[in-house]
């Protein structure tokens, strides 16, 4: 009878450190797993509700036959000033894949540099790969400032 007791004690002794060695070992596992799946996983970036973004130049600081790159919801937009003085917003990701667009100066084009596409100051794919013409955003300018909205 003594024996059977002291029997159960080892037991219940020895499960009590399997379960804490069990245990340590998974909190171990997963403060080391944690960390690396939340980096691997890039968080999801709130869509901004708004349709439209001031710029943040002022409509005198445009050059003619100039473009810059803006921030328009979570996409780069661009905005060229023509050498006429008009002007245009695009979407600046390029509909081949995805790339940012750039607008050259000497060309007076939309360049996509991952593939050598080309786009008119209309947006109209011209050459190279791109399957469609980049998406255009519509401008209202109020005095000096410049706003651009979804078309």
């Amino acid at each position: 009878m003594v024996v059977a007791q002291q029997d159960e004690q080892v037991d219940y002794g020895r499960r009590t450190v399997n379960w804490l060695l069990g245990s340590s070992l998974g909190v171990l596992f997963i403060s080391i797993l944690y960390p690396i799946v939340k980096y691997l996983i890039p968080p999801k970036l709130a869509e901004p509700t708004t349709f439209s973004v001031t710029l943040p130049w002022k409509l005198a600081e445009l050059k003619a036959n100039s473009g810059r790159i803006f921030r328009f919801r979570s996409r780069p937009g661009i905005l060229v000033k023509t050498s006429a003085g008009e002007l245009r917003a695009f979407s600046a990701v390029c509909t081949h894949l995805e790339c940012t667009v750039q607008y050259r100066e000497a060309r007076q084009d939309i360049w996509c540099a991952c593939h050598n596409g080309v786009y008119d100051l209309n947006g109209k794919n011209i050459s190279g790969p791109p399957p469609r013409p980049l998406e255009p955003l519509k401008l209202n300018v109020r005095g000096d400032q410049i706003i651009v909205m979804k078309g």
